[in-house]
């Protein structure tokens, strides 16, 4: 399996650029719609604090997979979280009152991080598989596509939204 890793760095970079855009401007009011299948509503804040939390946080779960899997811990191997996690929502309410330029400069130094870590997994780690506790059994390549590159979009839609 050989994965585009040109490509999953280029939406990454459109949202960053996105984002960049939305941190220029000012900060929205209202709240968002739900995510879907969920009833989260937040203020643009919350999602700036999310946005610099989380690909960080994907990506180094991809990362303890992998490394399991080196040591010989069978697949699928635990991995994530789900939204009522204290620490993911102790770090959106820590952070939902920040300025949106700083948060963004959080969330380019994690995606830097991220695109660096993308483009050393060899074809046999895209294929490693962790078990997330609602999503069920992935693959590396689905969790990084469905955690950060899909979830980044997700939320810069949402602030496209609430700007409107």
């Amino acid at each position: 399996m050989s994965v585009d890793t040109d490509a999953l760095r280029a939406r990454m970079a459109d949202a960053e650029r996105r984002l960049a855009e939305h941190a220029s401007g000012p900060v929205p009011s209202g709240l968002t719609e739900p995510d879907p299948g969920g009833e989260e509503q937040w203020e643009a804040g919350q999602v700036w604090a999310h946005l610099a939390e989380f690909p960080g946080y994907w990506m180094n779960q991809v990362r303890g997979i992998l490394a399991k899997r080196d040591s010989g811990v069978p697949e699928p191997i635990p991995f994530g979280r789900i939204k009522t996690d204290p620490e993911r929502i102790a770090a959106i309410e820590r952070d939902r009152y920040q300025d949106p330029a700083a948060l963004l400069r959080r969330v380019r130094e994690s995606l830097a991080w991220v695109s660096e870590e993308l483009g050393v997994l060899g074809d046999e780690a895209w294929k490693g598989r962790g078990q997330h506790p609602t999503r069920g059994e992935l693959t590396v390549r689905q969790i990084v596509e469905r955690f950060i590159l899909e979830h980044l979009e997700e939320h810069a839609d949402q602030l496209d939204s609430l700007r409107g």
